[in-house]
């Protein structure tokens, strides 16, 4: 019975020494944990580390409060000065100037730091200048270039904008470079004009823009401005252009003919 007792005895001091221990362990975690995050900062959620509370930001180890100039705002960034300028003031140094806008001016919705000029004027240096339109012109949407755009059937030369001369059996094209039109289907342009273009027998109207205009049809070959038939020989047949020929199998060209021989 006293073994028992002595057995339950040490059990117990046992028992009574682990959780002293544990305790002992979990304050003293506690107050590592506890040191290592400094005053006036919050654990992260995720990953190790900390960072300072709204106000604060870091600096050698430890959290400051961050000191904002008029005008300005608290970020939630706990790294660089931790404020920004409000909308309409720009940071100059450690505080914060209001934007100064020019007449007919507008300050940019994103930042509000700086401005642009409202449409029809254009900046120039400091200020906006208005745009002058020539007479048959436009404001464009681009804020690069002269500001402005030809109305269809003219050109800008300088600050002008000059009509296309138009030849005949042409018409106008949407660009504003190059001649500014192109012949009609049929003709082509020579010397500034357009000239009909001459078809041959056997030959049809092509797509392309240059060479002559025209294309042989299926079984006919160019030659000068004619279409002359392709002569195929025996056991030949028209190649896939059409415009030559290729020897039927198991025959094989030699000169103008396809033989069966090696």
């Amino acid at each position: 019975m006293n073994s028992k007792r002595s057995k339950f005895g040490v059990f117990k001091y046992a028992l009574v020494f682990l959780a002293a221990f544990s305790g002992t362990a979990e304050l003293a975690l506690a107050q590592d944990v506890k040191g290592e995050i400094p005053e006036n900062s919050t654990a992260k959620t995720f990953g190790s580390g900390w960072e300072c509370d709204k106000g604060y930001r870091k600096d050698a180890g430890s959290c400051i409060t961050v000191t904002s100039p008029a005008n300005a705002y608290l970020t939630e960034s706990s790294y660089g000065v931790g404020w920004a300028c409000q909308h309409g003031y720009k940071r100059k140094g450690d505080i914060c100037l209001a934007v100064a806008l020019p007449a007919n001016s507008y300050l940019n919705g994103s930042s509000g730091d700086r401005w642009l000029c409202d449409r029809g004027f254009r900046q120039v240096e400091d200020a906006c200048k208005a745009i002058l339109v020539p007479e048959n012109g436009y404001l464009s949407a681009s804020s690069s270039g002269s500001g402005w755009t030809c109305e269809r059937g003219f050109r800008a030369t300088a600050d002008n904008c000059v009509a296309i001369e138009v030849p005949e059996n042409a018409y106008l094209t949407a660009r504003s470079y190059d001649a500014g039109w192109e012949c009609n289907r049929g003709y082509r342009e020579i010397n500034g004009g357009c000239d009909r273009i001459e078809i041959p027998a056997n030959g049809f109207l092509s797509e392309q823009t240059y060479g002559q205009g025209w294309e042989c049809e299926r079984g006919y070959r160019k030659s000068a401005s004619t279409c002359v038939a392709v002569e195929v020989p025996e056991n030949a047949h028209l190649d896939f252009a059409g415009r030559g020929w290729d020897c039927n199998k198991p025959y094989r060209k030699r000169v103008q003919a396809c033989t069966s021989g090696d």
